[in-house]
């Protein structure tokens, strides 16, 4: 199976060639933001791409350039506004956005947009142990208690997340349709639809970040075993309800010991009462379906490279969840 050809010139780049194109983007951005760098070094090619810019007074600042991204402008105003009024009205460990020179908070260089925000101290979590879990439910549940009276600004925009493609087009069932497991992924499509659906008539829908993993968190270590943790990359903010917020932070967990899911549930329930959905497996189950629909887009060498192989990847995990009951990575 082939992927379909590159829909830009920039995506047949090789990752080198794309990541000096995007440094160009991100000094050309960087003084947009009343930035004269100095030094811009690569933190993350991935999905977006980010940078750690630093001015002439020798503060560093995270500058993301979106790639891959679906954000439009409205997008960005709703996510900039999200996150500087969580700075200011929690004590929530997050990057506080800076404004261009026009008072905006993104730049349009190349056109791609361009974020910048104070720069995270500490260590990327990556794979979370039970303490940081812990830690990330009672920051979830402190987001959805301010989310829920917070106010989307007149000129900024968020998606609802009805369906489990969260309203991109559905490459994945097509990418599918010639293999002989093609009906599994159709009855978790339509299971995880359904599931989102009754989600979406119990709960109550706001604005949740909808990537809350250890790839998205920070850590800084204190006496013991007390740390902090940090939070970052509202990129895919939308509308949806508390318990797939709840759902994709545990799609994470999956592959852990069972002790680290509940530190998570039993965080978030120190501060608000835990979301409860008949079919919450099937929210899990729904960030695969995702992941893998979005591999089949992505301009980053590295992704297209994993987008075939991570198909078998996703019918493997579908077809375990459909005999067991219980969706694992």
């Amino acid at each position: 199976m082939t992927l379909p050809p590159p829909p830009t010139p920039y995506a047949s780049l090789t990752e080198e060639q794309q990541v000096a194109h995007l440094r160009e983007v991100a000094e050309q951005g960087a003084r947009e933001f009343g930035i004269e760098p100095t030094a811009i070094e690569l933190v993350l090619h991935g999905f977006n791409t980010t940078f750690k810019v630093t001015g002439r007074d020798g503060v560093p600042v995270a500058m993301r350039v979106n790639t891959n991204s679906l954000s439009t402008p409205a997008h960005v105003v709703a996510q900039s506004a999200w996150m500087a009024d969580l700075a200011r009205d929690t004590d929530l460990r997050l990057p506080v956005p800076r404004l261009t020179m026009d008072g905006s908070p993104f730049a349009a260089i190349d056109d791609r947009l361009v974020t910048v925000a104070s720069w995270l101290e500490g260590e990327n979590v990556g794979v979370c142990e039970p303490v940081h879990a812990h830690l990330l439910g009672r920051l979830m549940a402190t987001m959805h208690d301010h989310a829920q009276h917070w106010q989307l600004p007149s000129d900024g925009h968020l998606d609802v997340f009805s369906d489990p493609f969260f309203g991109d087009e559905d490459r994945l069932s097509t990418a599918c349709d010639d293999r002989p497991d093609v009906d599994v992924l159709r009855r978790a499509v339509r299971r995880c639809s359904e599931a989102l659906t009754s989600d979406a008539s119990t709960g109550s829908a706001h604005i949740v970040h909808a990537d809350l993993h250890g790839g998205n968190l920070k850590w800084t270590a204190g006496p013991g075993e007390v740390g902090t943790l940090s939070v970052f990359d509202f990129d895919d903010c939308g509308i949806a309800t508390e318990a797939l917020d709840l759902a994709i932070a545990t799609f994470y967990l999956r592959r852990s010991d069972p002790e680290v899911e509940t530190a998570l549930r039993q965080g978030y329930a120190e501060v608000r009462a835990l979301p409860e959905l008949e079919d919450f497996e099937a929210l899990v189950a729904g960030r695969q379906l995702l992941l893998a629909n979005d591999l089949l887009r992505s301009s980053t060498p590295e992704f297209q490279r994993m987008a075939i192989g991570y198909l078998d990847t996703t019918l493997e995990r579908l077809t375990r969840w459909e005999e067991s009951g219980h969706f694992r990575l």
